[in-house]
């Protein structure tokens, strides 16, 4: 689904990720590369073919959009190298060409030669690309900016006629914010509920579903 914001042309996947044409751009968040590797280490039996999974639906948006460059607006690892960010460190390898552009979240503690040797460009708290604000949690300012933000894995609740009740996740977007729904499917859904102006993009199965 391609939708018009503040000017821009985003188009929202059902994979969990918007493009933005006019930079040629990937924007995912809350990745958490290495999360399933970190539960298994504490003995909490996770699949490893979470991190392999999320891997494979990444190179086929790479596929689909060619882009330029992959922008992570946080959480792109679940703290420190492990087996699934070992994995990642493959996945780089066959897109040699691509950018790829970090704006920090809370759980992204790699040391900066780990990110230099992936090569990852880093912003600690902002990147700033007029119309947008790339962050990884809610400002708690406005101004001429409009945030795209992560972090809180945002999900809604769909009621059917025989009462029964879906959760998916979503892209929000409000009057000065947009909130990603994470990438990775290993994460849990924040349900929203809806405000005054808000609009709610819900990611099912087969497509994306404006509410």
């Amino acid at each position: 689904m391609t939708i018009d914001c503040k000017g821009e042309q985003l188009v929202l996947s059902k994979e969990r990720a918007i493009y933005w044409e006019a930079q040629q751009m990937l924007i995912v968040s809350d990745l958490h590369i290495g999360k399933s590797a970190h539960f298994r280490k504490n003995g909490i039996q996770v699949p490893s073919t979470v991190g392999t999974t999320d891997l494979h639906r990444l190179s086929s948006l790479m596929t689909q959009f060619t882009p330029e460059t992959l922008l992570v607006t946080g959480d792109m690892f679940h703290n420190n190298i492990n087996s699934d960010a070992t994995a990642f460190m493959e996945w780089r390898k066959k897109y040699p060409g691509l950018k790829v552009v970090l704006v920090k979240g809370n759980h992204d503690e790699l040391k900066n030669e780990d990110y230099q040797a992936l090569g990852i460009t880093v912003h600690p708290k902002e990147l700033l690309l007029f119309p947008f604000r790339f962050i990884h949690d809610k400002p708690s300012t406005t101004d001429e900016y409009y945030s795209v933000s992560g972090h809180i894995h945002p999900g809604i609740m769909l009621y059917g006629k025989a009462r029964q009740q879906l959760k998916f996740p979503c892209f929000y977007f409000g009057s000065d914010c947009a909130v990603l729904p994470a990438f990775s499917v290993f994460t849990g859904l924040k349900i929203m509920t809806p405000g005054k102006g808000d609009s709610f993009y819900a990611i099912t199965p087969q497509k994306v579903i404006k509410l």
